[in-house]
């Protein structure tokens, strides 16, 4: 108790230790709190949705949050539909047909104008469509005619590719010249105050029904933006969290215990196996170790456990091995050590119980210090699209940009927050790792 006391006491020394600390404290409760809010095979669900399941989402958006550093606010999205009483509607019966009359009211505050403007309808009928006419009123009262059409029993209307509307407002996209005050001024800045959109719905049939949903996608969303396939990133930078966490200290942990054993075990049964051990420890650092990953992952299997073990395989003989058994030289040669042996303890015994535990306080910063390497290497993987296809991680969302163009587009917030993410889990373990190394080997202290 006095040891782990004095070593709390040195360890509150290092600002340092105790920045990264608070870290890598923060991205273990993010980690949780993915886990438990967002259940492993509820993400792998929504993220391999794709637009299906995104549909409310606008495209290539940045996150809300910037806003507040913009002069020019960007519209956020808007959507009210019938089918859960956000916009308002009206049902007259007739004795040929039934008149709906569905009015979408909404208040347009920002200094740029939305993606898109869609409506989602929903018709049921057996043989007569339902037929649908939709207008626009401007906060100044005018009323512009949107379309005219019949609708299916799942239609989509975007006032995007609408040409006829786009002439009638002057040749400006339909999403800029229904905001404008004057569509034959030209484009000018959005007019801002209250807005509707109304469906006046006929239906021919008994029992027919038509439901609609409009959405004013905006330019920003959520916390995180969303990608080509309309995603919250916010998802993939949660699950990247436990997911990088993971199998940075897995194959950090697999690796260093199992090369302090195996050092151990050469030390002390010396002789041909020390010299098996030596010549596979030379064998093994001289193979390319990425490109054997990159073959594996090609050729075998991109399974996140796989490159684990392959991991952990290639670098259990590495340059460590040598530090480690330098080590182990001196501590066998000590008085405890021939004590044990004079009392007849095994060799199991002395290995696990006098070797190793003389090298804890050189394991720990050393176990610290790989985390993050191992988190690089994973995000690297998955960067090269060579990361498990279905685990949303901080390497997938890099290469997803990649592939889609981001910096090219100007999209940096897509490749910022895992890269942020990245570095940040990189800090803070080498923080610690480098605080720990001072704390265990008094030599460092002074330095």
């Amino acid at each position: 108790m006095k040891a782990i006391k004095n070593t709390f006491k040195e360890f509150s020394r290092y600002p340092s230790a105790i920045i990264g600390l608070v870290i890598i404290v923060f991205l273990l409760i993010v980690s949780a709190y993915a886990i438990i809010s967002l259940p492993y095979h509820k993400a792998i669900t929504l993220w391999r949705a794709g637009e299906g399941i995104w549909y409310q989402n606008p495209k290539y958006v940045p996150p809300a949050w910037i806003n507040f550093f913009r002069k020019n606010k960007l519209p956020e999205t808007i959507d009210q539909s019938t089918l859960n009483g956000t916009a308002q509607r009206t049902v007259v019966p007739g004795d040929q047909y039934t008149e709906s009359f569905i009015t979408y009211t909404f208040d347009y505050s920002y200094d740029d104008y939305p993606q898109d403007i869609v409506v989602y309808f929903t018709a049921k009928f057996t043989e007569k469509q339902p037929y649908a006419s939709l207008a626009w009123i401007t906060p100044d009262g005018r009323k512009l005619r949107v379309a005219d059409f019949a609708v299916d029993q799942s239609q989509s209307y975007y006032a995007s590719q609408d040409t006829k509307l786009e002439r009638r407002l002057n040749g400006l996209q339909p999403q800029q010249g229904l905001f404008v005050a004057d569509p034959k001024a030209g484009l000018t800045p959005p007019v801002k105050g209250t807005y509707q959109m109304t469906i006046d719905a006929l239906t021919f049939e008994t029992g027919s029904t038509i439901d609609a949903e409009m959405i004013v996608y905006g330019k920003v969303h959520g916390l995180a933006g969303t990608d080509h396939l309309r995603r919250d990133l916010m998802i993939a930078l949660l699950w990247g969290t436990p997911v990088a966490l993971a199998f940075g200290l897995l194959a950090a942990l697999g690796t260093t215990l199992s090369t302090m054993s195996i050092a151990a075990l050469g030390v002390w049964y010396g002789g041909w196996v020390d010299g098996v051990i030596q010549r596979i420890t030379e064998v093994t650092v001289t193979l390319p170790f990425l490109s054997i990953l990159i073959m594996v992952g090609t050729f075998y299997s991109r399974s996140l456990v796989v490159i684990l073990g392959v991991t952990v395989l290639l670098n259990i003989f590495g340059y460590s091995i040598k530090s480690y058994r330098s080590v182990f030289l001196q501590v066998r040669e000590s008085p405890y050590i021939e004590a044990a042996r004079a009392y007849g303890a095994g060799g199991g015994r002395i290995i696990f119980s006098y070797l190793v535990p003389r090298i804890i306080p050189l394991l720990i910063p050393a176990l610290v210090t790989a985390i993050p390497g191992y988190v690089f290497l994973e995000a690297s993987l998955a960067v090269l699209g060579l990361g498990d296809p279905t685990l949303p991680t901080w390497g997938k969302i890099i290469n997803d940009a990649e592939q889609n163009g981001a910096l090219y587009q100007g999209l940096y917030y897509w490749v910022l927050e895992p890269a942020v993410l990245l570095m940040l889990s990189g800090l803070a373990f080498a923080l610690l790792g480098f605080s720990l190394d001072r704390i265990f080997n008094p030599r460092l202290r002074g330095i």
